[in-house]
């Protein structure tokens, strides 16, 4: 069976046939007339030797090979449109950075690695996704994303071509708002015990570090809030909820932003901080020019 050479014509009226659930509905928006929708589908349907679409009621709904022909079409024309969108960057002279990053990892530090994208010569036009480790990785796979920046590594497999870059790592401190970082501030860490604690949930690469770290010193704190978002987490600690930890790098940023001060310093405990990308060496100018940034600035000397 012969499938190479697909007509993308045909291929976009069967994503709109299976959008609208209907022949007519799809020609009515296409401005198209009913026969050629119908004799596309059918030359489409021919050309891969599977049926696509099938009735279910009033609707066309896909079959099996449909919904895996739909998955691919879905993520043809979304990069058709990724390319026509850095085409006319390039035009006006501007350089595209889509960037996932990890819900877990803290907001401060993708700041200040993306920063450093913006002080090249060419102007670089900067789209931030935020999401689930796992889903960011997908999108990465699928030439979505450009690099990924997390808070923790990857292995590379045959499944999964994607290549972990250490940028840094940051030892910790705890903070919160002041009277309660002052409560448990004396005789640290032994402070701890029964203090509100507010920490990433379990499948957050800190949280095992931090676990490890609160055994190590015997003490058991009241944990009152387990947050996947750390944005969440730090606007509860604001309210002078619950204490939390942070990278001590970001010690002036998380003072002045949160109104908190450090209760205390967990120097053996460390968070690190990863670029993903789908390539062993990066190419992308404005996610070297993150790395480069990263052995100077934030986690330089």
């Amino acid at each position: 069976m012969k499938t190479s050479g697909i007509n993308f014509r045909h291929l976009y009226f069967f994503r709109v046939v299976a959008a609208e659930g209907s022949v007519t509905r799809a020609a009515e928006r296409l401005g198209l007339a009913i026969q050629t929708i119908s004799a596309q589908l059918s030359s489409l349907e021919q050309q891969v030797g599977k049926q696509l679409l099938t009735q279910q009621g009033r609707r066309l709904v896909p079959t099996e090979a449909g919904r895996v022909a739909l998955t691919y079409a879905e993520q043809i024309f979304e990069l058709g449109d990724r390319m026509q969108e850095a085409l006319n960057e390039a035009d006006a002279g501007r350089m595209r950075l889509t960037v996932g990053i990890s819900d877990s990892l803290p907001k401060l530090i993708a700041y200040r690695l993306l920063r450093s994208a913006f002080d090249m010569d060419t102007p670089v036009k900067l789209v931030c996704v935020e999401r689930e480790f796992e889903a960011l990785l997908a999108d990465l796979a699928l030439h979505k994303l450009d690099v990924v920046l997390t808070d923790r590594s990857v292995r590379a497999s045959a499944s999964l071509r994607v290549y972990s870059h250490l940028l840094g790592e940051s030892e910790m401190l705890l903070f919160g708002a002041p009277a309660l970082a002052k409560r448990h501030g004396r005789n640290f860490p032994a402070s701890l015990a029964g203090a509100p604690l507010l920490l990433p949930t379990r499948n957050n690469a800190l949280r095992g570090r931090i676990d490890e770290w609160l055994l190590q010193h015997d003490v058991r704190p009241d944990v009152v809030g387990e947050f996947e978002d750390n944005a969440m987490l730090t606007t509860f600690a604001r309210d002078g909820l619950g204490l939390f930890f942070a990278p001590a790098r970001l010690e002036a940023d998380v003072k002045l932003q949160f109104g908190v001060v450090p209760a205390g310093a967990a120097t053996e405990l460390r968070e690190q901080f990863y670029a993903i990308s789908s390539e062993r060496r990066i190419r992308h100018p404005a996610v070297e020019a993150i790395l480069q940034a990263t052995n100077t600035g934030l986690f330089g000397a």
